[in-house]
């Protein structure tokens, strides 16, 4: 400070420089230069320091105010290093107090909240070591993962123990997801077993029917019929493809067999599936019926009886149940076009033939109009939605049975169309 042109209580300009005076352990330092007058530079950098001190000022309000007020341990240590470095005139001393006050306080806070951290954090893990040793992998899966959310949303601990509890945590789910990995490997293993068995029997019972002894391939066949039973479950989707190329391979043999032994073997049909036959066959009467309304009635006792049939899922007739659904979804949109015709037309009935089939026309076109809309406006909600959770099934079941339901009554409006080409325009 010495040959100080200019000397403040907090700084002073030397050789057209502007410098602050040195503080706690801090020695003079250089902040600006003289641009016009030294007192205006002097003046300049004391108005610089209201700065400081508002910096200061707003973040004890932001701590006061805040929820999480250990969040803001960073911002102070970054404002007092900023602070020391800061380029003004004034006492710096009370405001690095202000800060080192808060940080004291903050310290605290987030000591509290470290234990408290500490303490769910090692509840979660309780709950873990209470679920870990289940072979329920599923719905344990869901558990663990839930546990591991609500770990991951609890705060940071103190350093000391963060590694060993982190490391706790990790060995309870390393070690479920482990057994539940080498579980399911065996599990695929001998599905895998079985399937190759079941492809030897296949094979097998293709060969049978190559043998020139047919009382023998009888035998072989009989045999590998017990052995397929006693294979074990395999996937569905797999089991299915695999039973029709066995069950192809023996009825090969048997209709050759029983051709060389003289045998008539009359077809029986499960009386189940002979129930459902004769629904299917009333349900497409029914959509030809006159009186569509009582047909829709009819129709929902039909639905009711079907649903109880319990017909086993490898004896289902696929082309029955489409036939059967296909019927009844016919009557149901006739009906509900019958509705709308008594509603918007009271004179319908005196219209001609062929003006009675253009309003059908028309209002089914309308209708197909508006719910191909509707499933536009399903669609755009549907990207995603994962077909093994229960709530986006339904939502993907629904938006199936409206392609239907439209798919319908297009094939209901070409008929109304080429009635019109019968009954000339």
């Amino acid at each position: 400070m010495e040959n100080a042109s200019l000397v403040d209580e907090y700084g002073y300009v030397k050789d057209g420089k502007v410098f602050l005076k040195g503080y706690l352990n801090y020695e003079d330092r250089q902040i600006g230069e003289v641009k016009r007058t030294e007192q205006e530079a002097l003046d300049y950098f004391k108005n610089r320091f209201i700065i400081a001190e508002n910096k200061v000022s707003q973040l004890e309000k932001d701590i006061e105010e805040a929820q999480n007020k250990g969040s803001y341990l960073t911002k102070l240590v970054q404002l007092r290093k900023k602070l020391i470095n800061f380029d003004a005139l004034g006492d710096f001393p009370p405001l690095l107090d202000r800060l080192d006050a808060q940080e004291e306080i903050l310290n605290g806070l987030i000591t509290v909240n470290q234990l408290k951290n500490l303490e769910i954090k090692r509840a979660l893990i309780a709950e873990a070591e209470a679920i870990v040793d289940s072979t329920d992998w599923r719905p344990t899966a869901d558990a663990l993962q839930e546990i591991k959310t609500k770990w991951i949303k609890t705060g940071p601990v103190d350093k000391a123990v963060d590694a060993d509890i982190e490391a706790q945590f990790q060995a309870l789910l390393d070690g479920f997801f482990t057994r539940r990995r080498e579980f399911f490997n065996e599990q695929n293993k001998i599905i895998q077993e079985r399937l190759d068995k079941y492809d030897e029997l296949i094979r097998l019972a293709f060969r049978a029917n190559r043998l020139g002894d047919l009382d023998a391939a009888f035998q072989e066949v009989r045999r590998l019929n017990n052995a397929w039973k006693q294979v074990g479950e395999v996937p569905i989707k797999k089991s299915g493809k695999l039973y029709k190329q066995f069950k192809k391979a023996t009825t090969m043999f048997y209709a050759k067999y029983n051709d060389a032994k003289g045998i008539v073997i009359e077809k029986k049909i499960d009386p189940r599936i002979e129930a459902q036959m004769k629904m299917a066959d009333e349900a497409e009467k029914l959509s030809k019926q006159s009186d569509i309304f009582a047909a829709a009635e009819r129709a929902k006792v039909l639905l009711n009886s079907w649903k109880e049939i319990r017909v086993p899922f490898k004896m289902q007739d696929k082309v029955l149940n489409e036939r059967f659904r296909a019927a009844c979804d016919k009557i149901f949109e006739l009906s509900y076009l019958g509705r709308v015709l008594a509603r918007k037309y009271p004179a319908f009935e005196l219209k001609s033939q062929a003006e009675q089939i253009r309003t059908k026309i028309r209002e089914m076109e309308y209708l197909i109009k508006r719910e191909k809309s509707d499933l536009q406006f399903a669609l755009q909600d549907a990207d995603g939605l994962d077909p093994n959770n229960d709530a986006d099934k339904q939502v993907l079941n629904k938006i199936n049975t409206q392609k239907r339901k439209i798919a319908m009554k297009e094939t209901i409006l070409k008929e109304f169309q080429k009635q019109l080409e019968s009954v000339g325009y």
